[in-house]
């Protein structure tokens, strides 16, 4: 039987919402980045992401890619954070009519999937109104 790779459960911007943030000019990068792509600085320090926003867009996926059929329908949208940062998540515990561009939004730690017959989970973050 397969098991996880710790590799996969320690990676921070997936599991801790960190970004980085160059300590030359300021930018905040998620996932973080290798070179700041405003001053081409390479050091940055650790930073966590806000956890609330405001959707800026968002769509209902009705027909969804292979490995998500269960799942449709469902919505995803892109959320500028209150530190400045845009992410793109799913919008979940809210009803496809209550969805609407500047919807008040908290990010949460959810479970995204559960695969093989390990039954392996993977955890990640998603949209919830705030």
């Amino acid at each position: 039987m397969p098991t996880p790779s710790k590799h996969w459960r320690e990676i921070p911007q997936r599991y801790r919402l960190e970004a980085g943030k160059c300590t030359r000019c300021g930018y905040v990068a998620f996932p973080p980045r290798l070179v700041c792509p405003e001053c081409g600085n390479r050091e940055f320090a650790p930073v966590k992401l806000a956890e609330t926003g405001t959707l800026l867009t968002y769509t209902v996926v009705r027909v969804a890619p292979g490995g998500f059929e269960d799942e449709a329908p469902y919505a995803v949208g892109i959320a500028e954070l209150a530190d400045g940062v845009k992410l793109t998540a799913q919008v979940a515990d809210c009803a496809f009519a209550d969805l609407k561009v500047g919807l008040k939004v908290r990010l949460e730690f959810r479970k995204l999937s559960e695969d093989g017959a390990a039954g392996v989970i993977a955890y990640g973050y998603k949209f919830v109104p705030a």
